[in-house]
């Protein structure tokens, strides 16, 4: 079965054809739960995201003018819905610090996390999606409007980075 090109779905769903669109949702649902959990840290709250990311599109999608530039428009999106989550989670969090502090070092997952969660937001996103998602670098770069070998670069980078955070908080985990 010929698949059609991601311009000609999404000038469909603009178009009021509702199966284009949930064509669109089921390609990219993963990509923006796992692109708002680089951002919150919270699989729950990273759908929530990413179902008001889809309802955003739903309703904006008349006015996209690059068809051939949904998945970066969608992830625009996103990382702002997911934004304006974690401001309000924070400002909840303050009014609620009385829950116990966990410790973050009681196994190597956690440190790891912990190092990942240290990286500029544009790294996190790519090892998120890569390693927490298991996107290939052409899904990555679609979905963020960026060469392939952009995603190299910046996963690079950020796997430095880890490496480095590691070292300095003794991870004796072995190779990563």
């Amino acid at each position: 079965m010929e698949t059609k090109p991601e311009a000609l779905i999404v000038e469909a769903a603009q178009n009021g054809h509702l199966a284009s669109f949930a064509a669109l949702y089921e390609r990219y649902y993963g990509c923006m739960v796992a692109l708002a959990y680089s951002v919150l840290g919270d699989r729950g709250l990273s759908e929530d995201a990413a179902q008001e990311t889809f309802a955003t599109a739903c309703r904006d999608l008349p006015n996209l003018k690059s068809k051939d530039k949904f998945a970066n428009w969608l992830a625009g999106i996103c990382r702002n819905t997911a934004k304006q989550m974690q401001r309000s989670e924070n400002r909840f969090a303050a009014l609620n610090d009385d829950a116990p502090a966990k410790d973050e070092r009681d196994n190597h997952g956690d440190l790891i996390r912990q190092a990942v969660w240290k990286l500029r937001v544009v790294h996190r996103e790519a090892i998120v999606l890569r390693y927490y998602n298991g996107l290939s670098y052409e899904q990555i770069s679609a979905t963020l409007g960026i060469s392939q070998q952009a995603v190299h670069g910046r996963l690079t980078r950020a796997k430095r980075k880890i490496a480095k955070y590691l070292k300095r908080n003794s991870f004796t985990g072995g190779e990563l």
